[in-house]
């Protein structure tokens, strides 16, 4: 290991009347110094006696089944095994004269507790979100679902980081051969290192050319509780509280946790304002270009007039107009994200403000174009996913282009591509459309409208496994069962 500064060898002689050397070896930093103190080496050198003339072997057995009060215990044969317990916050025990060393569970550092998630907050719902500690995210997911049929299969990616990533999910619920699949793409995974989850989304995910994003990540535990009892499989990776959720389906971005939690009805209509949002984020600036460059006779003429009055003495054509206003727009939107918090926010809402009225009063922008960039930057924020909005983003530009070519015929041809290619998109064998395409009536009660928890049967059926049913039939409420339950 290079003799680094934090690695700490403390070298013992344990309590006989022969001289037995031992050593106990751990990172600083990684390791609970209480545990080494109290459960090893105040144990070793104060409370275990050895007899005269004992043999190494019999002390080291009797050390592993009574000196060491710890529950995670193991015997290491190799120095690579050493070296990754080392590395991995363990302490290891050696005894001079036995081939083997004792690992020990010592564990302990320093992390982040839990607390609200910052990327997906909520109204009503719970306030817990993912940490950096792969541990304490899987007993976030077992606090919810305490099934037994729980499956937790972990395996280490990362020729150097050797990252734990864990694969959670229902037994009989989700599907095996898509279990398999997603252990089979972990598995052939071979890079230097694993640093965050999003390592993993690039080097499994069916298409990595799409704009779309194929995977679903969160950090809310009740978000991927959810997906867990749907038959869907949770990928947590070490050190990142982001969570990727397979397989996925495109509708699954503009959910949200919160439609499940207030009544169907509210849950409906702020669904249905979340895909006019998106929708709108994607094609707005370009149907304005097409609307005042090719087809002005689709325009009221009392709007037609104010539009041409407010373009008046601008230098731009429309599609200058929107690239320039698109652009200055996105870098507020960075600048405010890299920005120290305090000021961030002041500093994006104020510098739109400022910009944008300088760029009127100057005549480089017109009022109508301002008007239509930040409706449309409005509807991209109102998109759960923040992966999905860049999609739509990204998309923006080459619409805006054709309608500045083509009109409302350009348009259409965009959309038609970027139909084409979503309907062939695939994420672990479910097709990306599958939920919107359903021809079962039980799939589409919770893709555009979300029906009553009630209502409901059943799981999707294009990832759910051996268990379809989730919801009893007969349990709509009504009078007479209010009735019934008071006999």
């Amino acid at each position: 290991m290079g003799n680094p500064q934090d690695l700490a060898i403390r070298e013992i002689t344990l309590a006989s009347d022969d001289e037995i050397k031992a050593a106990i070896i751990a990172l600083g930093g990684l390791a609970d110094k209480d545990i080494i103190n109290q459960h090893i080496l105040n144990t070793l050198m104060l409370d275990i006696r050895f007899q005269k003339n004992q043999g190494r072997e019999e002390i080291f057995q009797r050390i592993k089944k009574y000196g060491i009060s710890n529950f995670k215990l193991k015997e290491d044969q190799t120095i690579d095994e050493i070296i990754q317990e080392v590395i991995s916050g363990d302490t290891i025990f050696l005894l001079d004269g036995v081939d083997k060393a004792l690992s020990v569970g010592s564990r302990g550092w320093k992390d982040r507790s839990v607390a609200e998630p910052i990327t997906e907050g909520v109204v009503r719902g719970p306030r817990d979100g993912f940490t950096e500690t792969i541990r304490t995210n899987t007993a976030l997911i077992r606090r919810r679902i305490k099934s037994p049929d729980l499956r937790i299969h972990g395996v280490k990616v990362g020729e150097r980081t050797l990252t734990d990533v864990l694969l959670v999910y229902l037994e009989g619920v989700a599907k095996q051969e898509v279990v398999d699949e997603v252990m089979h793409r972990l598995q052939r995974i071979k890079i230097d290192g694993v640093l965050e989850s999003g390592y993993i989304e690039e080097l499994i995910e069916d298409n990595p050319l799409s704009p779309f994003p194929q995977i679903e990540h969160s950090e809310r535990p009740d978000k991927v509780s959810a997906a867990i009892l749907e038959g869907r499989v949770a990928i947590l990776v070490d050190t990142t509280p982001f969570v990727l959720i397979v397989p996925t389906v495109f509708i699954q971005f503009i959910q949200a946790s919160e439609d499940y939690y207030e009544r169907f009805y509210l849950g409906t209509m702020v669904r249905m304002v979340r895909i006019i949002a998106f929708l709108l984020s994607v094609t707005l600036p370009s149907v304005y270009i097409a609307l005042t460059s090719f087809h002005q006779e689709m325009i009221p003429t009392p709007l037609a007039l104010s539009i041409a009055a407010s373009r008046e003495g601008v230098p731009f054509p429309a599609i200058g107009e929107a690239i320039l206003m698109e652009l200055t727009f996105e870098i507020l939107r960075e600048a405010g994200i890299r920005l120290p918090r305090p000021i961030g926010q002041a500093v994006s809402i104020v510098g739109a403000l400022v910009i944008g009225e300088a760029a009127v009063q100057a005549g480089i922008v017109s009022q109508a174009m301002v008007i239509i960039v930040a409706l449309t930057g409005i509807c991209s924020f109102a998109i759960p996913a923040f992966n999905a909005a860049i999609a739509g983003r990204l998309l923006r530009f080459p619409l805006m282009i054709l309608a500045s070519i083509l009109g409302l015929f350009g348009i259409l041809a965009g959309l038609s591509v970027i139909l084409i290619h979503m309907c062939g998109l695939r994420s672990f064998g479910v097709n990306y459309f599958s939920s919107v395409t359903t021809v079962t009536p039980q799939d589409f009660k919770d893709v555009i409208i979300r029906k009553p928890w009630w209502a409901m049967l059943t799981r999707p059926a294009m990832i759910t496994g051996d268990t379809p049913q989730r919801v009893e039939p007969g349990l709509k409420p009504g009078p007479e069962h209010n009735s019934e339950n008071k006999e």
